[in-house]
């Protein structure tokens, strides 16, 4: 199955409200086997890539490495920035290939993110490609994005508007839900998933999933959440995974990296099937 696009991944599943996990990989590792443990899941799956990650790796050097690893790939895939307020790293992952990129204009003033967007979505659509919009900061910061403030919501006038004016493909609200880990239970506007999907029925996505309970994801996506968003967690199961291998190397003094990659990589696949399972994905593909 050739790599999908965003709107054809989850129009099935805001139809048919289920979640797609859309989870952030750092290297080739976690590409790999984010990917594996899709196909495994038999779920599709959007494979998210952060500003810092792009600069990092190099866009050319990470769409190579996509390409090579979905070359015949058996579940519908998707490539998409995440989190991008860089005007010029949207447009060269574009013409690099991504097909999918979030726009993060959310520190502007309104009207300017929504004048902004629409040119985003206009040169998106150049390439075929589909965009998430948000015009609320997402309390807490990813690789570098964000702020640490407290998340404030736009009334339904302007959040409304900003959808119909910008056709935007998918859609970032602020519910109370955070980037990173919680640190105290998060109090989740789940009325405003239902009332804007009402209004504007395009699909909603969930962002700091990690650290959300099984019962707030299924909630969430059963109103319309049909993109859900895993960035802390992979982070830390890729880390954890690695150092509780290199003690146990360090006590035995055997210093094998392959053996390390095994083991991280079956962490990972496994990571991504778990979501799979709990959003309802698993067995979709």
């Amino acid at each position: 199955m050739p790599v999908t696009s965003l709107a054809d991944i989850l129009k099935p599943a805001f139809e048919q409200r289920y979640g797609v996990p859309a989870i952030n990989i750092v290297n080739d590792l976690t590409m790999e086997n984010v990917l594996a443990g899709a196909v495994e899941a038999r779920s599709p799956i959007i494979v998210q890539t952060s500003v810092k990650t792009v600069k990092t790796i190099g866009a050319h050097v990470l769409y190579a490495m996509w390409e090579a690893m979905t070359r015949g790939i058996e579940v519908p895939a998707c490539l998409h920035l995440d989190h991008c307020p860089e005007r010029q790293v949207i447009s060269d992952c574009l013409a690099e290939g991504w097909n999918s990129v979030l726009f993060d204009a959310s520190l502007l003033p309104v009207e300017e993110n929504q004048r902004q967007t629409v040119e985003v979505v206009a040169e998106a659509r150049r390439y075929g490609a589909h965009v998430e919009g948000e015009i609320e900061s997402i309390t807490g910061q990813e690789d570098g994005v964000g702020s640490d403030e407290e998340s404030r919501q736009q009334t339904a006038e302007v959040t409304l508007t900003y959808l119909r004016e910008t056709g935007v493909d998918v859609f970032a609200p602020a519910i109370g839900n955070a980037h990173g880990r919680y640190k105290r239970a998060p109090i989740l506007d789940f009325q405003r998933v239902t009332d804007l999907v009402a209004a504007h029925p395009i699909p909603m996505a969930l962002h700091g999933g990690s650290g959300l309970s099984n019962e707030q994801f299924q909630d969430l996506i059963a109103r319309g959440c049909a993109k859900v968003n895993i960035s802390t967690a992979l982070k830390e199961r890729f880390m954890q995974s690695s150092l509780a291998y290199l003690k146990e190397a360090e006590a035995a003094d055997k210093w094998d990296p392959p053996s390390l990659f095994k083991v991280v990589a079956a962490d990972i696949r496994d990571l991504t099937k778990g979501y799979a399972e709990v959003f309802g994905s698993a067995g979709k593909a």
